[in-house]
């Protein structure tokens, strides 16, 4: 008979082999913090416009090559505890603004290494929270004062191109003009009349290899990577009919035989299902409607009647490609085949054709109306990774002017914003009495942090370039940011000038995430880990359009 061994007397004695558990200053606040740390440190690089790429091989092993921190961190699937609170911050900055992810994660970070020196000086953690919550206060308190301009005009381009083209150059420096123009001109163009409002989903982004990123172009409606159905190519002032069914000979719903004697009653049989099936073409036809979009396969027979009748026939197997087209010509979609088909249940649309692009072939659907719902910005380039990048410098332009639509207050880019905002804080701390002024000054040097990040990243002496830019702040000019263009300048310019511009919002919610993750993180004392149960990790189904176009 085996011998009970028992457990040594504590915390541990509670929880079941293989549980871990740790406690205390040096192993739960100061392993969190080095976690966070070194974390950040590999997003460090990737910061800004002169930010390198990373190239991360997923679980699938799908290739990513990119400089995007959502991206990384999406497919990164961070395992420790403490990271993941920073990673939830960024996801949380994404969904409500949709840029600025690095932004949070790095603040944090160094938030938390700051709070590293002040808990190893003897201040608590309780201590170096309270210190940053008031800190963070000041700041949203301060920052409306830092505006210095507000998009009144939505719809005017050149009011929005400079926050777009601040926005994709931190992805895409050298082909910010030529991005921000196309992305301007898509988003100016979807907007209603009757009033502001704004669905990122109506900007599509179509992929075509070949040629260079130049010719890319915007086109007013949907574009889509298929071989046409049949042989007609093109209709003018088209009248769509769309179906979210195959469009052949009728099946029955239910198994059923069928007792043929003669050669005759097989000939009447077969002539029956293709007059039932050229009856409900020709009501299609009757209808007034030139295209017909189906969402599933188009069989031998219903083509023929289609070249009869001058039926253009499009085929999508995406169920969101077919709501994207109702949306954008204002069709009603049938679920099936009828003999009678409403006139107002068609959509409307200026083109519907087939294109070549390089050796890509297309469909069009060109809306070109002032009631366009949805744009398509088609890009062109070398390789699948180049075009994926670009698509998401776009799809951080596109979640700017969406900002923009809700707010439109700017204040200075380029780190300018974050200097001021330290050099005000610096002031305030020396007013204070307690032990709170030491956190407050930490506070500060973490958001002077973002201009050494950009000169390291950019080449320069890091130390250099923030005493210049700081000592601009103290005498009073508040718009002097880091410049990345010209380097006779010293690595310093007046951002304002140069029309390096940030949202107000996307400035406020990321310094507000990145404080709430940072002082979370500090409040934990005690880390305990379950001992993991076996068996495959089950996979997040992340909601919302999957299709990818």
């Amino acid at each position: 008979m085996a011998m009970h061994v028992p457990k040594a007397p504590g915390f541990a004695s509670m929880l079941k082999d293989g549980a871990r558990h740790f406690s205390g200053l040096d192993e739960a606040v100061y392993r969190n913090i080095r976690a966070c740390k070194e974390f950040a440190d590999s997003l460090k690089t990737a910061y800004g416009p002169c930010g390198m790429n990373k190239m991360v091989v997923n679980h699938i092993e799908k290739l990513f090559v990119t400089n995007d921190a959502a991206t990384i961190m999406n497919e990164l699937d961070v395992e420790h505890p403490a990271a993941k609170i920073m990673v939830l911050a960024a996801q949380m900055q994404e969904q409500e603004v949709g840029d600025g992810t690095n932004f949070v994660v790095l603040f944090s970070a160094a938030l938390l290494e700051a709070a590293e020196d002040l808990l190893k000086m003897g201040l608590t953690p309780t201590e170096v929270v309270r210190g940053y919550n008031i800190a963070m206060e000041k700041v949203k308190e301060w920052l409306p004062s830092l505006v210095v301009s507000e998009i009144k005009d939505v719809r005017d381009e050149k009011q929005v191109f400079d926050t777009i083209r601040t926005a994709v150059m931190s992805k895409q420096l050298g082909n910010e003009d030529l991005l921000a123009r196309l992305i301007c001109k898509a988003c100016t163009s979807i907007i209603p009349e009757t009033k502001v409002s704004f669905n990122v989903d109506n900007v599509r982004v179509c992929k075509i290899l070949g040629s260079s990123l130049q010719r890319s172009d915007v086109v007013q409606g949907l574009v889509f990577k298929r071989i046409i159905e049949g042989n007609i190519t093109k209709q003018k002032d088209a009248k769509i009919a769309v179906f979210t069914c195959p469009i052949d000979v009728t099946q029955t719903e239910t198994k059923g035989t069928v007792l043929i004697n003669t050669a005759e009653e097989l000939m009447k049989f077969s002539e029956g299902e293709e007059a039932l099936l050229e009856k409900r073409v020709k009501a299609i036809a009757d209808s007034g409607a030139n295209v017909v979009v189906a969402g599933g396969k188009i069989g031998d027979m219903a083509m023929h009647y289609f070249h009869k009748y001058n039926l253009m026939a499009v085929r999508l197997l995406s169920k969101f490609d077919l709501r994207r087209v109702c949306k954008a010509t204002g069709a009603s979609a049938y679920p099936k085949l009828e003999t009678t088909i409403a006139h107002e249940d068609l959509g409307i649309a200026d083109d519907v054709y087939v294109d070549e692009v390089g050796d890509t072939p297309v469909i069009v659907i060109r809306v070109a109306s002032k009631e366009s719902k949805l744009a398509t910005i088609v890009i062109r380039g070398a390789t699948d990774n180049y075009l994926d990048d670009i698509e998401r410098a776009i799809n951080d332009g596109v979640n700017t002017f969406k900002g923009i639509t809700r707010d439109g207050k700017l204040v200075p880019g380029g780190g300018a914003t974050e200097i001021e905002l330290a050099t005000k804080l610096n002031k305030y701390g020396d007013t204070l009495k307690g032990l709170e002024q030491y956190s407050v000054k930490k506070y500060a040097a973490a958001l002077e942090n973002f201009i050494k990040i950009f000169s390291e990243n950019s080449g320069l002496k890091s130390n250099e370039v923030l005493a210049k830019i700081i000592a601009e702040h103290h005498n009073g000019n508040a718009t002097i940011g880091f410049n990345i263009d010209d380097d006779s300048s010293d690595g310093i310019c007046d951002v304002k000038e140069r029309g390096i511009l940030d949202l107000y919002h996307a400035k406020l919610w990321g310094i507000e995430y990145a404080t709430t993750a940072a002082t979370t993180i500090l409040q934990v004392d005690q880390i305990i880990m379950a001992k993991r149960a076996g068996g495959p990790k089950p996979k997040d189904f992340k909601g919302g359009d999957q299709d990818d176009d």
